[in-house]
């Protein structure tokens, strides 16, 4: 029961992922511009109607408008008279953005209800951890940690919006991301009734290291150029895609060439592996998505960014990680059975 409320939990953290890089894709990160409600709404709303001042309309508290591209926010329950009267409202301070888009209202809406299912997967995977504290104490600690890696990465979402999208900011939130993937993953390895020893060499585990940070380092360069990306599609609009990479900064060139690193290591551990017969399975999917991954950003390069291909790249990303780090756990296995979880 427990290892699959693992795999509900990693599932659950697999579609944020995907929700945020369709966020990302659309720029719908500020669909969504207060937190950890929409426009002051559990639903958000679905005409720009629903948020604009009307006589004799009634409002709950913390419900939100747009006046005079502001963002006002109801300061008690009270139904409107003919007249706007400012001493109902209080001005949003955390930012100054005040637009409606539906499309990115509901994008950035999914991506947080995404959340909300992760956040419950998670917490009820941290209770059926308490079966474990008698004999397996490090499995009861490291759940409840997921939770509150949850709790903070949730805080992290928060200051993204207040910041208008940061790009320091969504580098942290995407990173913490990957390590509840990782700590999920983890948690999923040590569970398992047995574990094979695959007899790997102490180079080829350093080979692995080395390829797990290299990629690290890579996604995280990438999340800094894409955020470049989206400040060209919002400076030159989205039809002029082929503009976009027009003057790009030092860094997307670095991120360029980077790449050439990270696949060759690849291609270095998937050659040893196959020679010396380590039997490490997932090396040959793992070399697979790493062509997925230069595939997706040489199409996004010479084809003007095509659609799907910027999400497509974000999640093949992700999961080039969560290979490289469950590769790692397997490689690093030093007993052939373990006890039962």
């Amino acid at each position: 029961m427990y290892r699959k409320s693992v795999k509900i939990a990693l599932v659950f953290v697999s579609l944020v992922i995907i929700a945020g890089a369709m966020v990302r894709m659309t720029g719908s990160g500020m669909g969504c511009p207060d937190w950890p409600k929409c426009f002051g709404y559990y639903i958000p709303p679905t005409e720009a109607s629903q948020l604009e001042w009307q006589p004799e309309k009634s409002f709950k508290k913390g419900q939100v408008i747009i006046k005079d591209k502001t963002l006002q926010v109801a300061a008690s329950d009270f139904t409107t008279e003919d007249y706007f009267n400012s001493n109902n409202w209080e001005l949003y301070t955390k930012h100054d953005y005040a637009i409606f888009n539906v499309w990115h209202t509901w994008i950035e809406y999914i991506n947080r209800l995404f959340g909300a299912l992760s956040g419950i997967a998670i917490l009820i995977m941290a209770i059926l951890s308490f079966k474990k504290w008698r004999d397996r104490k490090r499995i009861t600690l490291l759940s409840w940690l997921s939770v509150v890696l949850l709790v903070f990465q949730a805080w992290l979402g928060a200051t993204v919006v207040y910041s208008v999208l940061s790009p320091v900011k969504i580098t942290i939130h995407m990173v913490m991301a990957l390590v509840i993937v990782a700590v999920l993953l983890y948690l999923l390895y040590i569970s398992k009734r047995k574990r094979k020893n695959y007899n790997v060499s102490h180079g080829y585990k350093g080979v692995l290291l080395v390829a797990l940070i290299l990629s690290l380092i890579q996604i995280i360069l990438g999340t800094q150029v894409r955020q470049f990306v989206d400040e060209q599609s919002t400076a030159l609009g989205y039809e002029a895609k082929s503009q976009w990479l027009n003057d790009s900064p030092l860094m997307f060139y670095f991120h360029r060439s980077f790449s050439i690193l990270v696949v060759m290591t690849h291609i270095a551990l998937w050659y040893f592996n196959r020679i010396y017969n380590y039997r490490l399975r997932l090396v040959n999917f793992l070399m697979l998505v790493v062509v997925v991954e230069v595939l997706t950003g040489l199409t996004m390069y010479y084809f003007d960014f095509p659609i799907l291909s910027q999400p497509l790249h974000l999640i093949f990303a992700s999961l080039l990680f969560g290979l490289q780090f469950y590769i790692v756990l397997q490689a690093f296995q030093q007993r052939n059975e373990w006890k039962s979880s």
